[in-house]
């Protein structure tokens, strides 16, 4: 494993040539270049508020998803690429999101700052998908990617927010949807009213989904501390699994 320091030193340059390998103006090669260097900075300091300082093996399954997830952003912002581009990298992403967690449980590594840094490159992935839809469909699609960060900031208001969620397999339906919609939305194979359905239908169902859990976590609001965006625990997690609730992941 790496640690800290010598991980900002060797993948500075790696994350920021990767996501700007696309760049085609001055929006994109500001986009890499910042995304590149957030990835590197943000990971750094992630490991060393979790006191781990070094990454484990599914982190750099994530690392790697991350900076492909960089490379779509960059061409959505560069625009003009052909769109097999930009849905072949999501494709790979996408495929990838699970190898992580199942290597972090089968060699003992599971750990909040690996659940943490995967969420988060989930959501910003669907982000970066909801801008690119929004094109062709309209600025509601943003209401997608976006929907996760309101939660967030909401629970800065009302901490009982941040409560653990109960585990439930309809949100984790509802949110591997939305990656699947807007995949299909962005690849143009669908009739323009068939792709508004899908991608309608996929906002409801998000919607539905946070605000059930709304609801039950204001019938079992507990006091607890207010959470940030990026929460990383400095205790080693003991528990078997960790379940994030919707400011952790949409």
């Amino acid at each position: 494993m790496i640690k800290n320091e010598v991980l900002l030193r060797s993948l500075a340059p790696l994350a920021v040539l990767a996501t700007t390998a696309f760049a085609s103006g001055v929006l994109a090669g500001a986009t890499g270049l910042a995304y590149g260097l957030a990835l590197v900075l943000l990971t750094d300091w992630g490991l060393r508020r979790s006191g781990r300082g070094a990454f484990g093996p599914a982190d750099w399954i994530t690392f790697a998803r991350a900076v492909l997830v960089g490379c779509a952003a960059e061409l959505v912002a560069a625009g003009g690429h052909p769109l097999w581009w930009l849905v072949g990298i999501v494709a790979v992403a996408l495929a990838m999101d699970g190898f992580d967690g199942q290597v972090a449980r089968r060699t003992g590594t599971a750990s909040e700052f690996g659940a943490r840094f995967d969420m988060e490159v989930d959501a910003f992935l669907i982000l970066v998908l909801c801008i690119q839809v929004s094109r062709t469909l309209g600025l509601w699609v943003l209401a997608i990617g976006l929907m996760r960060y309101a939660f967030v900031a909401a629970s800065w208001a009302l901490p009982w927010l941040t409560a653990p969620l109960y585990p439930s397999m309809a949100r984790k339906t509802v949110a591997a949807v939305q990656g699947v919609v807007l995949v299909v939305a962005v690849s143009g194979v669908l009739p323009a009213v068939l792709a508004f359905t899908a991608v309608a239908l996929a906002l409801t169902s998000l919607v539905w989904s946070f605000g059930r859990d709304t609801v039950w976590l204001a019938r079992h609001r507990t006091p607890v501390a207010p959470a940030r965006i990026v929460e990383i625990t400095r205790t080693p997690v003991k528990r078997p699994a960790f379940r994030p609730s919707h400011n952790q992941a949409a």
